[in-house]
């Protein structure tokens, strides 16, 4: 990967996983994660519904939509869009995102898992990774996510963490009424259930804020 891009070096490590900007392999194995399936095809946890794409293009879909983020960075709008990696291999995507970051100090996560990946407490853990990373690396104050009323895990991720209600938002998906939920996390208010180790950040530091240390 290129030498010039110190986010690259980045490195996020908990007892199970391993997270990075997603190299060009771990590209490949997200498309592959994708075309295996995310979620129950009957219920659309995304905004927009990009699963929703026709399996000759969701590979590509997926791709570019990781190096996008990537090419968009800025210090004033930027997403850190770690793939998961359980030996080996990217299972998954964790990003942590932020505007405006050297004035708000809040962040926004976002993340999907491989089916056949769920269930095992692996959500938990990479959105702790970042969490950590925020709070701890970066200076956060504060965290915020959402989900839709019906996608539990999500949810169950969120409670577990310590997060507490701060409102619904409406949103018009497949054409059809959608309610999130959002919740909000303040630093004082985290504890990671997981060690956390992180590794290059420090090179990284004026990408997220604009400033140097």
């Amino acid at each position: 990967m290129p030498r010039h891009w110190p986010l690259f070096s980045l490195r996020l490590t908990t007892p199970r996983l391993l997270l990075r900007l997603p190299t060009y392999d771990d590209l490949d194995h997200l498309a592959d994660r994708a075309l295996e399936g995310i979620h129950d095809p009957a219920e659309m946890p995304f905004i927009p519904p990009w699963t929703d794409t026709a399996p000759r293009d969701l590979p590509s879909t997926v791709v570019l939509s990781q190096l996008g983020e990537m090419a968009r960075w800025r210090p004033e709008r930027w997403c850190c869009n770690f793939a998961v990696v359980l030996d080996g291999e990217a299972i998954g995507v964790q990003d942590l995102s932020a505007t405006d970051f050297a004035v708000t100090r809040e962040v926004h996560t976002g993340s999907w898992l491989g089916r056949r990946y769920q269930g095992r407490g692996l959500g938990t853990e990479m959105r702790a990774a970042v969490l950590h990373l925020a709070f701890a690396g970066l200076g956060a104050l504060s965290a915020i996510s959402s989900a839709f009323e019906h996608n539990a895990a999500s949810l169950a991720v969120s409670r577990r963490l310590g997060y507490e209600p701060d409102g619904l938002s409406v949103h018009s998906v497949r054409g059809s009424r959608a309610v999130a939920r959002r919740l909000r996390l303040e630093r004082a208010a985290f504890s990671s259930p997981v060690a956390v180790d992180v590794e290059g950040l420090e090179a990284c530091l004026p990408h997220f804020t604009g400033t140097r240390r």
